[in-house]
């Protein structure tokens, strides 16, 4: 697949980043090259091959789901610039 320099501003575009024409020349064959070696992988048989997170078997660490309130407020209020009862305080902003 080849991309062309209109495909490169749109993506630009979308992505909101200003691109100069020379660097809209190079991005476009870069862009191409990751799109061909893409394409590459369409080559390799995948039939049967299980869906897997990791390429070493992984059992998930489970913990107790124990709600709490943290205990530690009064540790966390103490970074804050005005405080009051385990609130942060803050200006208003809106009228």
């Amino acid at each position: 697949m080849s991309v062309d320099q209109a495909t490169v501003r749109h993506i630009a575009k979308l992505a909101r980043l200003k691109v100069s024409d020379a660097d809209a020349r190079k991005l476009e064959g870069e862009l191409s090259t990751i799109l061909e070696w893409i394409e590459q992988l369409d080559e390799v048989d995948t039939e049967g091959v299980e869906p897997m997170t990791s390429v070493v078997e992984v059992t998930m660490k489970m913990r107790d789901d124990d709600v709490t309130d943290g205990a530690i407020a009064d540790q966390i209020i103490a970074n804050a610039p005005e405080g009051e009862e385990h609130f942060f305080v803050v200006p208003k902003v809106v009228e």
